[in-house]
């Protein structure tokens, strides 16, 4: 019989099959990605670690198991921890100066999940976050599978495909099965539903930056 989280995989592989044909990943993984691109991503990718890390730390204050409690919190400290790498690494690496606007995939994707996790269920707050740990941990591992080398994002490649990340990706998915067990079938729809509108945010957040997306000047 398959678990919960695998039923929410396998509903939206369709969405995951999109991401891994995009040009982004296609090109990031051939290390022929323009620079310009990339430093798009990493700009937009440390606005989004911010919020995503208040939601996850919205998680842990609803949680009623304190093992949950403090993985919510381990993981909301992760995410600090990556977006303050970010800066201090790429953003010098790239030389990239100010503070970037937050520009429309990045801006839609974090209201929704602070919105989400503030406002809704735990469970569903949890439906809501997962697909940010899944997609990424096998976006990666697809990667360094397909990459190049020499591949000049290989130190981006290394962190997402590695095992510490596949850890916390684990830790999530059994979080994520227990809470759907205790859960209603209501509640559960409501996973499935906030489930599938994140992984195509995480589509969009990769297509935004391989087109440069950008607010229009109205």
């Amino acid at each position: 019989m398959s678990t919960f989280s695998e039923s929410l995989w396998n509903n939206n592989l369709d969405i995951y099959n999109f991401i891994t044909n995009t040009d982004f990943i296609q090109q990031l993984s051939d290390g022929c990605l323009p620079e310009e691109k990339f430093r798009y991503y990493i700009q937009q990718d440390a606005l989004y670690l911010a919020d995503f890390g208040k939601a996850l730390a919205l998680l842990a204050v609803k949680a009623t198991d304190q093992s949950h409690m403090l993985q919510f919190l381990q993981f909301a400290q992760g995410a600090v921890i990556v977006e303050k790498a970010l800066h201090e690494n790429y953003f010098r690496l790239y030389n990239i100066t100010g503070g970037p606007e937050k520009m429309p995939g990045c801006f839609a994707y974090t209201h929704f999940l602070v919105s989400t996790t503030a406002i809704q269920p735990l469970e569903v707050g949890v439906a809501a976050v997962l697909p940010c740990f899944w997609i990424y941990r096998e976006v990666g591992k697809y990667i360094l599978k397909h990459a190049a080398t020499p591949n000049p994002y290989q130190q981006w490649i290394d962190t997402y495909a590695g095992d510490e990340f596949d850890t916390l990706v684990t830790q999530m998915l059994e979080i994520t099965n227990t809470l759907a067990a205790q859960t209603t079938d209501s509640l559960r729809a409501q996973m499935q539903e906030v489930f599938r509108f994140s992984c195509r945010m995480e589509w969009t957040f990769w297509n935004d930056a391989y087109v440069l997306n950008a607010w229009k000047p109205v």
